[in-house]
């Protein structure tokens, strides 16, 4: 039953009002709520008039003395009227009435109610249970409030104990756009009016735009006033004697070449020229000189870079400087395309160059473009101008990215030695990695194992012969040689070329030997020695000595013989 005449009610009123529903399920809060379910402050936005929000009581024996409810339209309308329902008990309809006494309705464009607007505060009468104000304002927040405060004496008709808020529906009712005005928000506000905005019921203007005036803003200012609210006289001097804009005061022909200002009263400041003085004298007079105001001439001539009367145009392409002189330096990359002041290549530089002027070589390691190329690290040497490398050891090609095969060094200039095994070795110092074939020692295996080692076989570095040495030579690389060797089968040998060592051993040898027969000779046991010299196992060995002058090595010939000993002659 209530529920049915409740929302006739906000139908019929809606319908009556013509303007837009502005707080239609948008977002409410509220001081406090009545301790149960069902009594949410958005019950007084959901336009079912039944369903009703509800505060815990204010009044002399309440905690609470103050309660208020709030609904955010979500942004700042027109609004023109506001609708307060109150819960109503048929029974106690004066009741209601009493504790819905009082109350206030604020408007504002920020959530606090100090900077809110009053739009309505009852009076001493008690308010219907269905309450509508016109309210003629613009804002974003709409806030009810009431209280009951100890102390205070209320109207006749007031409730001061257990008072109870229970708003079933807040309708605030305007136009949701600011241009429009009238029922069903349908009008335009006139064009000129101020902000666009116009009085939401008839369309007047509070305020006119600059240059306008009357209740629609449809009047310009009478000739020869201007501005806002068309207060202000022209005063101008404008050309052909006109008057001025209503809106801005300005001529609107302008003012004769040479002056500026709203009165066409100034002449052109320093540095402008021409009609209304819109134009600008060149920046680059010679030594920011004065423009002609009239024909912006830079009468002084201008800047290095710049030509022709108004100094507006750079050098032509190729030349720049003072008078557009000097040819644009040969190392950049378009030789027609550098500075018209100072030269410095606008393109960059030719590769391997650098500079304002490209006069400095690409340096640490860098080449090409702007020296923006950055040489392999590979390089020992580096072209500043492609890149192009001499290689450190181990590395080759054009940019020292490929490593040496067979080959070792710096540009990997040697070849591995035929005697490295496989001929393979390191690509920096050459050494033969795989060892050296039969024969051959060094750590480049270039150094040939002696003669006289066994099979040929000696030691990967230090030479030293690995299987011995082949008969009547020793030491560690076999290059000493036996003075007397003893054989079990025979056979014949030349050896020469003795060391020096081995020359002093058998010198002193031979002088022990002279002196030893010297003395036999002396005693006159005979007049030739012979000497049998009986040797182990009973073989002899035969030695024919023979000492030179200035010898420089000895030649030493042992045979083996059919007898049983030997003869040695000395001479």
């Amino acid at each position: 039953m209530y529920f049915s005449k409740g929302l006739i009610l906000l139908v019929a009123f809606s319908f009556c009002n013509g303007y837009d529903d502005l707080s239609h399920n948008k977002i409410a809060t509220q001081s406090h709520t009545y301790q149960g379910l069902g009594y949410e402050a958005s019950n007084a936005v959901d336009r079912v008039g039944a369903t009703c929000m509800r505060t815990t009581d204010i009044g002399s024996t309440s905690p609470q003395k103050t309660v208020w409810w709030r609904v955010d339209l979500g942004g700042v309308y027109n609004i023109h009227s506001i609708n307060v329902q109150f819960k109503n008990y048929p029974s106690v309809e004066s009741r209601q009435r009493g504790r819905f006494a009082g109350f206030s309705l604020y408007v504002s464009k920020h959530d606090n109610r100090d900077s809110s607007s009053l739009c309505y505060k009852d009076g001493p009468d008690l308010p219907p249970l269905n309450f509508t104000t016109t309210c003629i304002t613009s804002g974003r927040y709409v806030t009810f409030y009431n209280e009951r405060l100890g102390g205070e004496t209320y109207p006749s008709g007031y409730e001061t104990i257990n008072v109870f808020t229970e708003l079933c529906e807040v309708i605030v009712y305007g136009c949701k756009t600011f241009d429009v005005y009238g029922i069903g928000c349908k009008q335009h506000c006139p064009t000129n009016c101020k902000n666009n905005t116009c009085h939401i019921q008839n369309g007047t203007c509070s305020n006119c735009d600059p240059g306008w005036t009357g209740s629609f803003c449809k009047t310009k200012c009478l000739e020869g006033w201007y501005g806002q609210d068309c207060l202000k006289p022209c005063v101008a001097n404008c050309r052909d004697n006109a008057t001025c804009h209503h809106v801005t005061g300005y001529c609107d022909v302008g003012c004769p070449p040479g002056w500026i200002g709203d009165l066409c009263t100034k002449p052109c400041d320093d540095g402008k020229f021409g009609l209304n003085c819109s134009n600008t004298c060149s920046s680059f007079c010679f030594n920011n000189t004065v423009c002609d105001k009239v024909t912006g001439h830079c009468d002084e001539g201008c800047d290095p870079g710049y030509t022709n009367l108004h100094c507006n145009a750079n050098c032509p392409p190729g030349y720049f400087g003072k008078g557009c002189e000097t040819e644009c330096p040969e190392r950049c990359s378009n030789i027609t395309d550098c500075h018209h002041i100072d030269g410095t290549c606008a393109g960059g530089c030719i590769n391997g160059y650098i500079g304002d002027i490209c006069d400095e070589s690409c340096t640490n390691g860098s080449y090409g473009t702007n020296c923006s190329g950055v040489c392999s690290p590979n390089c020992k040497t580096c072209r500043h101008t492609d890149g192009n490398c001499s290689c450190n050891a181990g590395w080759m090609g054009f940019n020292c990215s490929s490593e040496c095969g067979n080959s070792y060094g710096e540009d990997c200039q040697y070849g591995c030695s035929r005697h490295c095994v496989n001929q393979t070795c390191d690509r920096f110092t050459g050494r033969c990695v795989a060892g050296c074939e039969v024969g051959y020692h060094g750590n480049r295996c270039d150094q040939e194992c002696t003669e006289h080692c066994f099979n040929k076989s000696c030691h990967r570095f230090n030479g030293r012969c690995l299987m011995g040495c082949e008969d009547g030579f020793y030491g560690g690389k076999c290059d000493l040689m036996h003075v007397l060797t003893f054989q079990e089968k025979g056979f014949d040998f030349q050896l020469s070329k003795l060391s020096i060592w081995n020359i002093g051993l058998i010198g002193s040898l031979s002088l022990n030997v002279i002196f030893m027969f010297g003395c036999l000779i002396c005693l006159g046991k005979r007049t030739t020695c012979r000497r049998q010299i009986q040797l182990k196992n009973n073989s002899y060995v035969g030695l024919d000595l023979q000492l030179k002058d200035n010898p420089t090595y000895e030649d030493v010939r042992i045979s083996r013989m059919d007898k049983s000993y030997t003869n040695i002659t000395l001479q």
